[in-house]
């Protein structure tokens, strides 16, 4: 049997439970020993059930509100501030209101008696809040996939992280950096996941081995100067480091300055690098370097002749998130802007179609990014 075609009756002949218990356990709503609601939602989870959220819908009236669930980091990031008023704006278009929900809100049944819907952002597999969310009884639509074990949400909004990366990495090695090294994020969100999967690939796919540290999610730039200052002390070849958190780029200017390190280039670069501007994502610039030899930079130059980057030369900075602190740094730091604002907007327009019945459930949309380069990446020989 399917998840399509698994109804409440399945799972109350399964639970040896009345249809209404299932209901009223499933929206954590009604008079539901605890035990009994327990083993109501592990049959209905053993058997795929997935609620019919326009028929939930047709069933209750409307609060006039959705609900916005960030990570508990959120309130000190600009990105996050950035994309819920984006969200909260796009929402009210269609006279929705917006509430923010504490980041430990689990309770989905009470939740769901006082919003239309739920937009989930980031969603980490171990934030044990998330499956209360995705199982409230209401569309739920997450802003990046959720790689957890709970139901899945009404649908998805998704950047292609991955290759935002790619396009990274492609950057500093056309602009001379042979040894580069990413500060990753820690966590099961798909941003974090993605990031940490695709260093070790695009390393094996061109032959340069991409030195990964890992460094809390929203670490601050103390965090990320700290760490820094390790990564260049154990391996002073690292000629290009790319940090991911938000607004943590700074710390990494900090480390090279106190070591001394030239940022924005080593003075041997190869021939043919990218100028300076704006690459348009969620695809690649073309620069696929797959058939060159291993220990060759895409120019066609042998790494091992190439004459920059010593150890105590030259380090290219960029970042994964860009942002205030990216752009006001010195120099201004190469970032991947991931337009968060306009995300935010994307995630709720979703929500508002599926409510509206102009989006089908499941539904997944990409978000395009921008890759901005600045003086942190720029050649200087």
């Amino acid at each position: 049997m399917t998840s399509r075609t698994v109804t409440l009756l399945d799972v109350a002949r399964a639970a040896g439970v009345s249809k209404s218990t299932v209901s009223d356990a499933l929206q954590g709503s009604g008079r539901v020993a605890e035990a009994t609601r327990d083993r109501v939602r592990a049959v209905a989870e053993q058997l795929g059930y997935r609620p019919n959220s326009a028929a939930r819908r047709l069933r209750r009236a409307s609060t006039g509100a959705v609900g916005l669930h960030l990570p508990a980091t959120a309130t000190r990031l600009d990105y996050y501030m950035n994309l819920a008023f984006g969200a909260v704006e796009r929402a009210q278009e269609d006279g929705l209101d917006m509430v923010l929900l504490a980041p430990s809100a689990a309770a989905g049944g009470r939740i769901a008696s006082r919003v239309d819907g739920l937009l989930v952002i980031d969603p980490e597999a171990g934030d044990s809040a998330v499956p209360g969310l995705l199982e409230a009884g209401v569309p739920v639509v997450t802003g990046e996939r959720y790689l957890g074990p709970a139901t899945g949400p009404s649908g998805a909004v998704v950047c292609d992280n991955a290759a935002s990366l790619t396009a990274l990495l492609d950057h500093v090695t056309e602009h001379g950096a042979r040894r580069p090294a990413l500060l990753a994020p820690s966590g099961s969100s798909a941003w974090a996941t993605a990031l940490r999967a695709t260093a070790g690939s695009w390393g094996r796919a061109h032959g340069v081995a991409v030195t990964l540290r890992t460094v809390p999610f929203a670490a601050t730039p103390a965090e990320v100067e700290a760490a820094t200052r390790e990564l260049l002390a154990a391996d002073p070849a690292v000629d290009a480091v790319i940090c991911a958190p938000d607004g943590s780029a700074p710390g990494v200017l900090r480390a090279a300055a106190a070591l001394g390190r030239k940022v924005g280039g080593s003075g041997g670069t190869y021939p043919g690098a990218a100028p300076t501007g704006t690459h348009r994502g969620g695809v690649l610039d073309g620069n696929d370097p797959s058939g060159t030899p291993t220990g060759t930079h895409p120019s066609g130059v042998p790494a091992t002749n190439d004459p920059g980057a010593p150890p105590g030369g030259g380090l290219l900075v960029a970042s994964c998130v860009d942002g205030t602190a990216t752009r006001g740094a010195q120099p201004p730091v190469t970032a991947v802007d991931l337009r968060p604002a306009a995300y935010g907007r994307a995630c709720a327009e979703l929500l508002c179609d599926i409510l509206g019945g102009r989006a089908a459930p499941d539904t997944v949309r990409l978000h395009a990014w921008t890759l901005e380069t600045r003086a942190s990446t720029a050649s200087t020989g």
